[in-house]
């Protein structure tokens, strides 16, 4: 498989009761991060992805900006947000670039070529009080495509990141200047993804192959959970690192699981009802086919958030460890909902909604089911991958 096959890149319901309830969602909230851009522009994937630029906005909807604009001045090049420092005071920007060229060879022959003089993708430290930029997966170089970039759980001075080398994907760990990388599965020959580290920073997972794997945080001692499925994706860890959640079934067709963290006691958490997984992130024809939709973690690890195919739509869920689940949206017919992800506060879940065709960014306040649309897009623009900051500001 491709490494895109992974990437890992209205009619408007308010239910809240007033402007007092948007109001506390902003005063309360952290800044919510999320990528914007084109989907009907013709040409096919890339002149839409490369209008794709990194946003920042409350809770409430007020103060949207952009952020790093000005490693974005080159044509053919795009940025999006991908994740926070712990303190908040930082953000992960993914920024990609692909020649035109090497864009036309790839709607021509309907699949990813990732070459040295056709792609280049980094990861940028952007600090928001003073909005500099720094390229950290260029020091030390070890790829032209490095992405999923993270701060180490537990220790603020590493940095972990994905990379393509000799046509496969490996996880590195850095330090926090981007030297001294190590690749934690040296001399593999295997294409390694979805790579995530747990809250005490001690353990690893990721997908090789499709089959999820756990190891210590050098690499070391390595276990495959052994599922007796072909298609096993996007391990991530529980907050208290007792468990991993991940998909597992069969390519568009795989369901929320979880194993305890030495692998054992496997476990169904709930099913996705024919919804394949994949949102659609385009308006014109696009060889790729979409964006992967994962479960998370609750705030408190007590929960899951996934979606799943209702009727006509995709709705929102919440399941508890033991599989009771809740509908949490119940929307008009048409509505599809994407990419759920929750504040560190357990108060708000942030999550993309297609309505009336266009894909805006939405909070849903937990406590009362009260929803606030965070962007008001026209038609053939979209709003897709939200990351709460950790720190209310």
């Amino acid at each position: 498989m491709k490494l895109a096959k992974h990437i890992t890149l209205a009619f408007l319901v308010f239910v809240v009761s007033g402007f007092e309830q948007s109001a506390e969602a902003g005063r309360s909230a952290p800044l919510l991060g999320f990528t914007e851009f084109r989907t009907d522009l013709p040409g096919g994937r890339h002149t839409n992805v490369r209008t794709m630029r990194a946003m920042v906005v409350k809770a409430d909807g007020s103060g949207r900006r952009e952020l790093a604009a000005e490693i974005v001045r080159e044509p053919d090049a795009w940025t999006q947000f991908a994740g926070w420092s712990p303190d908040g005071k930082t953000a992960v920007i993914s920024r990609g670039w692909q020649s035109a060229e090497n864009a036309r060879w790839e709607e021509e022959h309907k699949q990813f070529r990732h070459t040295k003089d056709g792609w280049l993708v980094d990861a940028f430290l952007v600090e928001l009080a003073t909005g500099r930029a720094t390229n950290i997966t260029a020091v030390e170089r070890v790829s032209n495509y490095n992405g999923g970039l993270f701060f180490w759980p537990g220790d603020d001075t590493k940095l972990g990141f994905t990379a393509i080398i000799d046509g496969n994907s490996h996880p590195f760990r850095m330090d926090r200047d981007g030297r001294n990388k190590t690749d934690l599965t040296k001399a593999s020959k295997e294409f390694t993804y979805g790579f995530s580290s747990s809250r005490d920073g001690r353990r690893i997972a990721y997908h090789k192959n499709y089959q999820v794997f756990l190891a210590d945080a050098d690499g070391s001692n390595a276990r495959r959970v052994d599922t007796g499925q072909p298609f096993n994706f996007a391990p991530t860890w529980s907050p208290d690192g007792a468990r991993v959640l991940f998909l597992s079934g069969e390519h568009y067709n795989c369901h929320p699981h979880i194993a305890l963290a030495d692998g054992s006691g496997l476990r169904k958490l709930a099913d996705r009802a024919g919804y394949r997984g994949v949102t659609e992130f385009l308006d014109v024809p696009d060889f790729h086919g979409g964006s992967s939709d994962t479960p998370v973690w609750s705030a408190d690890g007590q929960t899951v958030f996934h979606t799943a195919k209702v009727g006509k739509n995709v709705e929102l869920f919440q399941v508890t460890l033991d599989g009771k689940s809740e509908q949490l949206t119940k929307s008009p017919d048409g509505t599809l909902h994407y990419h759920p992800q929750p504040s560190a506060d357990g108060k708000f879940l942030a999550y993309g909604s297609k309505r009336s065709g266009v894909r805006q960014m939405m909070v849903l306040r937990l406590a009362d089911r009260s929803e606030t649309q965070v962007t008001q897009l026209k038609a053939g623009h979209a709003a897709l991958w939200p990351h709460w900051q950790p720190v209310a500001r």
